[in-house]
């Protein structure tokens, strides 16, 4: 399916005008109103939002461990954007993301990366920063990248386009892949869903995130190492 600029300009402002509508405390269209039904306690979900704290410890330098799989984030990922595009919180997300990563023995290490949006460059910019030569990179929205330092960035081991089709569980399998990636092995790749609907479903949304995303992108800014705590 195939939407116009024009859709999409009415798309966008729809959702632009739901996220203020739902700021004011109004809700107009079915299925805000359902959404708004579903929606856990206000305070509760702004505590789930704030359990991811990536504390900013100085310039990320390269890696000389071998069992390590270094995770770069997106520049706005746990600051300004604390949720993915399906409104998981981040820290979910790390949390699995690191389990999977530590059930093959190996260490996850952050860093941030803030020259770009663009989630195969994230990773491919994380995995130069790893001693395994291994990185994963993921965008606030929760679109995701496996990636080998000596790949071109626009090439990768695995990518998971359709953020809004991941879940729980195939993030942990992600951090488990990337994991014997950098053991060495050959995994199978992460078994995936695909949605055609997903796509004009989303579109509006996702561009909003990622223009949003590409507001806190410093050109040339070195990458700046993380301490991860949720």
């Amino acid at each position: 399916m195939n939407i116009s600029d024009q859709e999409l300009k009415v798309l966008i402002n729809k959702v632009l005008q739901e996220i203020e509508d739902k700021k004011n405390g109004k809700c107009s269209s079915k299925e805000c109103k359902i959404e708004s039904k579903n929606v856990e306690d206000p305070a509760v979900h702004e505590a789930e939002l704030n359990r991811l704290v990536l504390t900013d410890i100085g310039e990320a330098k390269k890696g000389s461990s071998s069992d390590e799989v270094v995770i770069g984030v997106a520049p706005a990922f746990g600051i300004y954007q604390k949720e993915s595009i399906t409104k998981v919180p981040h820290y979910k997300i790390i949390r699995e993301l690191v389990a999977g990563i530590e059930e093959e023995g190996v260490k996850a290490r952050f860093v941030r990366i803030l020259r770009t949006s663009d989630v195969s460059i994230l990773a491919n910019d994380a995995a130069k920063l790893s001693g395994s030569k291994i990185g994963i990179g993921i965008q606030s929205k929760g679109t995701t990248v496996i990636h080998q330092a000596d790949l071109p960035p626009l090439s990768n081991l695995e990518l998971f386009p359709q953020c809004p089709l991941l879940d729980l569980e195939t993030y942990r399998a992600i951090g488990k892949n990337a994991a014997k990636y950098a053991k060495g092995e050959v995994p199978n790749p992460v078994p995936v869903r695909n949605d055609q609907m997903v796509r004009p479903r989303f579109q509006a949304l996702a561009a909003i995130l990622h223009i949003k995303e590409t507001e806190h992108v410093i050109h040339q800014a070195k990458p700046r190492e993380l301490e991860a705590k949720y």
